[in-house]
């Protein structure tokens, strides 16, 4: 099966973003993991329990999303993407869902208010929307190069 130039872009941004995205997040981890270490009371002092738990979920589900843009890079080399303009609105929503998830959790655990995240919060259902959208535009839309197994 050859592969159009349009489609050999997206699977390279998607590979790119992923790759960038497991850098980026796997560093929050093993900074973490290093507050953890010096104790540092901005982050395990238990009035900043919400906090932790912000950073954690933004080290978490951005690790994630990265390995997810393998997924959909993969789905479209092998020919199962949705065609045109729905891989295209796939392609975006599944991209921001990368940023805006993590970034949301990592923006509440930055200002808190009280026990309470801080407003980046926001972030996270618009990031959830564009990640069911993508998901079910890519599911939804498969085209099967051949039988099933």
């Amino acid at each position: 099966m050859s592969e159009s130039p349009e489609d050999a872009g997206l699977v390279h941004a998607h590979l790119r973003f992923g790759w960038w995205s497991l850098f980026v997040f796997l560093t929050l981890g093993v900074l973490l993991e290093a507050l953890h270490a010096l104790k540092a009371s901005y982050y395990l002092h238990p009035a900043h329990e919400t906090r932790r738990l912000m950073w954690t979920l933004s080290h978490t589900h951005g690790t994630l999303l990265g390995l997810m843009q393998f997924a959909f890079a993969a789905t479209i080399r092998w020919g199962y993407a949705p065609p045109g303009g729905r891989r295209a609105l796939a392609s975006h929503c599944l991209r921001a869902a990368g940023i805006l998830i993590p970034a949301g959790f990592f923006l509440a655990g930055l200002v808190l208010h009280g026990g309470d995240p801080g407003v980046g919060i926001l972030l996270v259902p618009l990031g959830a929307l564009s990640l069911m959208l993508g998901v079910l535009l890519t599911a939804l839309n498969l085209q099967p190069s051949g039988p099933d197994p």
